[in-house]
């Protein structure tokens, strides 16, 4: 099965990447992770790529799209491949159209988890964390005991400033902006499935194994 996951940061598209992998054997491919060993393995690309990286630039696409290629040709991704954090763009998701098609190895769904942009305000806004222990709280999922105290240490509990809610807002707009125009390319070519993420973690990837049950029959 070849899958893109798409999901607005709070969706908990980490959590269930890990989840697929673990239960189809797919390789979880992220920019971040191809890059990091196409500089390690000194290919003509990832040293490319390096040279944008050192000087803080953003890599090109055409760099970007051949490393991909590079990765996807790889034995573990015969039987197929989660894609994540790539495409970002439309002509990036052009070019890796073009690309699976000369592979001869389509994409069979573009998974996006769908969460409110409010749960995600409130999701991403809750994080609490210890001045003394560094121990995490959340004010939904995991609060502490005693309002703005640390339960193990006593500690005073702070938000974290990329935590505030002005902060959280840009960053789901500037993610929306980008996401929305990708969102629209997979659906007009029919690969695009939303998947209710606002529900229980395990739900959704009860979601989603169903939406990939078809897959295998």
């Amino acid at each position: 099965m070849n899958l893109v996951l798409m999901g607005l940061p709070g969706a908990g598209k980490g959590t269930q990447a890990e989840k697929i992998v673990e239960k189809y054997h797919i390789p979880h491919i992220s920019t971040g992770d191809m890059f990091r060993a196409a500089i390690k393995d000194g290919t003509e690309l990832g040293l490319k790529a390096k040279s944008f990286i050192d000087k803080g630039e953003l890599v090109p696409d055409e760099v970007t799209i051949g490393i991909v290629r590079e990765r996807l040709s790889k034995p573990d991704c015969q039987k197929g491949f989660l894609l994540d954090g790539f495409p970002r763009t439309v002509a990036q998701a052009e070019a890796l159209e073009n690309m699976l098609s000369e592979l001869e190895r389509p994409i069979d769904y573009v998974i996006n988890v769908d969460v409110d942009k409010d749960i995600l305000l409130e999701r991403l806004t809750g994080r609490r964390i210890c001045t003394e222990c560094g121990a995490t709280y959340h004010l939904i999922f995991n609060p502490p005991s005693k309002e703005g105290v640390c339960d193990r240490c006593g500690g005073e509990l702070y938000q974290r400033a990329d935590d505030n809610e002005e902060t959280v807002q840009n960053r789901l707009e500037v993610n929306l902006k980008q996401t929305q125009p990708l969102l629209s390319f997979y659906e007009d070519k029919g690969y695009l499935r939303n998947i209710n993420g606002q529900q229980d973690i395990d739900k959704v990837f009860a979601d989603i194994e169903e939406l990939l049950g078809g897959l295998n029959k």
